[in-house]
Parts: C-alpha cells; structure tokens; sequence
C-alpha cells in the first residue's frame, strides 16, 4: 500500500537524512554567498568563472551516488523493498568523502556564523527537507503504480539527482530568506538613523575610491588621543554596516563617530547620508574602481559627490580630485597638507603643515601614499578641533593597519599584507613601497577586479609593473591572463614568473622559494567570489 504509516515515517526519515547530508555539503559555499553580499547573482557569476569546480564536483558526487547505490541495490535484490534502502548507504559514504575533499579546497571567504546565516540555513533545511520529502514522495507512489521489481529494487538511485539540485536550492533558500531579511534590515537601518537624528555626536564620513577604509583607521587613530571615538568596524561601509556600529553602541558614551561609506551606484552615498548626514566629509581620492557597476567614471564622480551635499560644516577633499567637485557650494578644504615625504622600509616622514604652521611628522606606515593618507585624516581633526602638536603626537603612535600593507616580520622574512588592497592607485603604491626593501622581492597577486571595461588594460598595466622583481605569482586564472601577458610585454622574464589555482599552492611554492631578507608582498588577496 502506497500510504501507510511505515511507508510515511520511511519517507520522513529519507527526507531528513537527505537534508542535514545536502546541509552539510553545501556549508563552505554560504562563505561565498555571504562574501557576495547574499547576492544570487554574483554569488552565479562566480559559479560561472573560467574553471570554477564547484558545481561539478557536486556532479561528479551525484554520479559515484547513482553508480555505487544502484550496484548496492542490485546486490541485495533478494531483501525485496527494502534493498532501495539499504542502497542509500552508499550515499552517506560519498557525501563524507564529499566533506572532506570540499575542505582541502581554498576557499579565502570561510562562513562566519551571523544571526542572518542561521536563518539563512532555517530555511535551506526546510527546504531541502521538503524537495527531499517530494522525491522520496514520488518515487515511493511510481513504486506502487508501476510495481516493476527492477524499480522497487533501484527507486532511490533517483535521489542522487539531490546534489546537482543543490546550488539551486541554496539560491532559492536565499530568495526565500529575503522575504524577512529584507524589512527586517530596513527596520534595522530606520532604528540607527532615529538614533543618529536624537545624538549630539559628530559626524565624520568618508568616501572615495580608495583609501576609505586605511584614512578611517588613521583618523580614529589621531582622533582617540583626544576624543572618545566610534567607528564602523573593518570594511564596514554600507547601510547594515552602519546601523550595526550605530544600534550595537550607546552613542552618549562617544563624541564622534566616524562613518566610512562605499558606493557601487550612483545614490548608494545618498542613501548612506541619509541615515548618518556628516558635519565633517571626506573624499579620499577618485579612480575607475567599481566601473564594473557605475558603468563610467563621470557616474563614479556623482557617487562619491553626493556626500557634499549633505555635509554640514566642511569637506576635506584630497588635492588630486579637488577640481572635480570645486564647483560644488559646500565650504571645502583642498587637501596639499603633506610634502617632503620620505620613505623606507621603517616607515614615512614627511612636512605636515595645517592653517600655516608647519610640522616634521613620522610614521611607521608604509608608503608615500599612506602619507597623503594621514595628511587627509589630519586635515580633518583639525577642523574636529585638534591642534598640529597633538595630531604630529598622534600620527607617530600610529599602528599598522590589519591587510593594508601591515609589515609582518617572520624567521628573516618581511611580508607585506597588502590583502585587502584592489585597485590600481593602491597596487601601485604597495609596488612602490615593496620596492624600498632590500634582498630579493616577491610579489603575489591574483590582479584586481571591478574595473569594468579597463579591467583587462589595468590588469596588463599591471603585468608591466611586476616587471624586475625576483619572483611573481599570479593566483587563479580570472584575471592571470592579462597581467602574465602585460609582464611578457614589458620584457618580463617568463621562468620568473608562475601560475598558481589557489593561495594555498601559491604559499607552498613560497616555501621552497623564500630565504632570509627576502621581501613578500601579498597584493590584493581577494576573496575568492571574485
């Protein structure tokens, strides 16, 4: 009999074994969701990229699944109905080595437990307990109409299909998911800008193709030795990002609050501004990152000009894109506070002067660009109240900045952790700087991203920047092509330079390379959505 209770609590327990197995498989690939800002679309897009193995281990998983439970099956035909379930043992074995395998892959962007995630998961469980429940389901009722001996036996070979169903129903369980989360965030995002509008804290907003996320580490920095200072978090710069520092923090116990703002379309710092308008603005610079999405560079230009308009007292905008935004009415600062820069590997010393006055200041922040950094966030504690003494005080206990050219010290080895650094200005900068160390120079780097149309010319730009250091290791082969080929252009030796899949076999190359004094730049190690 097709409905029974036996053969219900059999179709229950297939299901829920089905799904906490499909649960299990698809966990590292929520690190790259997350990592895509729960985006489906970039989320496929990385799905897609040139030898992405993702979806075809799944099939290859799928096969060994169907091969070894119908082999299974067949071999004990003599238990009648029950060698269907007996063949699913097979699947429990390939889904382990599955697991297992999935976690010797390099995945940079690992899952990190979020309350979001966990909802997220709710409901891909239901969801796989339910598509698992519906093929269970109709095997069971084909069975019964059929009654063919050969189906009984092999029924649940079917279910391997589950695997190559997987992608798709992470991507439906986020579609499912946003039904909530997206209110829910714009309740979220209403309760922090209720809370900024009630606040006498002062706000400072930051903005820019480059640079945001190291000038607000700095400006915190001067900042902290004379006032009490919130900031968004890491790369924090979007509406969650912000209302997250605003909700998680009581805002009486802090004088400023620095808020870095990101944009990938025009209106994405209007929006921003909206829940946090700043009494101080700056711009940090302007490149074709992100052409990707703005499409222009004039869309670029807008984005980014957009938090003039909502700023109360000045902007602080850097000196090589002043003109850009000069007829803008807001009282601005053109930003040429620093000269006479100096660098090597302990560090940057250069001239700050401010309303006239004129200091000799250093840091050990790496780089000529880092200098210009300082002179924006100095610029701007000026005008937050500081004094020169105390920001030249403050500028010289200065620590590095975790990813942004953080100089680690190991067993002889200096290595530069440029990670988080992917546009052309920065790549250049992190060259130039690399260039300052003594002994043989390394640069590792899977290219930048986001460019838009100028990714395949900035990226050959690149190649021929690469040129006369020791050793180069591209990773991946998104963007790998385009660099090798500018570096072979620009008469780059070929036996210096080598192509790896993953991070993880570019550091074991590393291994048998490296010696004492050698320099090693990681440059734009991204995540690999990318």
């Amino acid at each position: 009999m097709f409905i029974s209770v036996p053969k219900t609590i059999e179709c229950v327990l297939t299901a829920i074994a089905f799904a906490v197995m499909l649960c299990i498989a698809v966990y590292r690939q929520t690190g790259v969701l997350q990592t895509a800002g729960y985006s489906n679309k970039k989320y496929f897009k990385w799905l897609k990229k040139k030898g992405n193995l993702a979806f075809g281990r799944l099939v290859l998983l799928a096969m060994l699944c169907a091969l070894s439970s119908a082999v299974i099956s067949l071999c004990f035909s003599f238990a009648g109905e029950w060698s269907a379930v007996i063949g699913l043992a097979p699947f429990i074995l390939f889904f382990a080595v599955y697991v297992v395998a999935d976690k010797k892959t390099a995945l940079r962007s690992e899952v990190s437990a979020t309350p979001r995630l966990y909802r997220l998961y709710a409901v891909l469980a239901l969801v796989c307990a339910v598509v698992s429940y519906i093929f269970v389901s109709l095997l069971n009722f084909a069975d019964y109409v059929w009654g063919n001996g050969v189906f009984t036996c092999l029924r649940y070979c079917a279910l391997s299909l589950l695997p190559v169903l997987l992608i798709p129903l992470l991507m439906l369980s986020n579609c499912i998911a946003k039904i909530y989360e997206v209110p829910h965030n714009k309740k979220f995002i209403k309760q922090a800008k209720v809370k900024l509008a009630a606040s006498s804290i002062k706000v400072v907003a930051i903005t820019g193709s480059y640079g945001k996320t190291s000038t607000k580490f700095i400006l915190n920095g001067i900042l902290s030795t004379k006032y009490r200072v919130l900031s968004t978090p890491r790369s924090h710069n979007t509406p969650i990002g912000i209302a997250l520092a605003v909700n998680n923090n009581r805002l009486e116990d802090y004088d400023i609050f620095i808020a870095e703002m990101g944009a990938r379309h025009v209106g994405d710092i209007a929006e921003l501004c909206e829940i946090c308008p700043p009494d101080i603005s700056l711009i940090t610079g302007i490149c074709g990152q992100h052409l990707e999405t703005f499409g222009t560079f004039q869309n670029v230009v807008k984005a980014k000009g957009e938090i003039l308009g909502y700023t109360k007292d000045r902007a602080v905008i850097a000196d090589d894109c002043f003109d850009l935004f000069a007829e803008n009415p807001v009282p601005k600062i053109r930003c040429g506070c620093v000269s006479d820069i100096h660098c090597s590997p302990d560090g940057v010393g250069f001239t700050l002067t401010l309303n006239g006055e004129s200091r000799r200041a250093h840091s050990k922040l790496l780089g000529k660009h880092s200098a210009y950094n300082i002179g924006l966030a100095a610029e701007a504690a000026f005008v937050a109240g500081m004094s020169l003494d105390e920001i030249v005080s403050a500028i010289g206990n200065l620590e590095f900045i975790e990813h942004r050219l953080q100089l680690i010290k190991a067993n002889g080895v200096n290595i530069l952790d440029d990670g988080y650094n992917s546009n052309v200005k920065g790549a250049r900068a992190a060259l130039e700087v690399l260039k300052t160390f003594g002994g043989r120079k390394i640069v590792v780097t899977p290219g930048l991203v986001e460019l838009g149309v100028l990714e395949e010319e900035e990226n050959a730009l690149l190649g021929k920047d690469l040129v006369g250091f020791d050793l180069i290791i591209l990773v991946g082969d998104t963007l790998v092509t385009a660099v090798k080929r500018g570096y072979v252009d620009g008469g780059g030796e070929e036996e210096k330079l080598i192509i790896k899949p993953n991070l993880a076999e570019a550091q074991e190359e590393l291994k048998n390379f490296i010696q004492p004094d050698d320099t090693v730049l990681f440059l734009n190690d991204l995540p690999d959505v990318y």
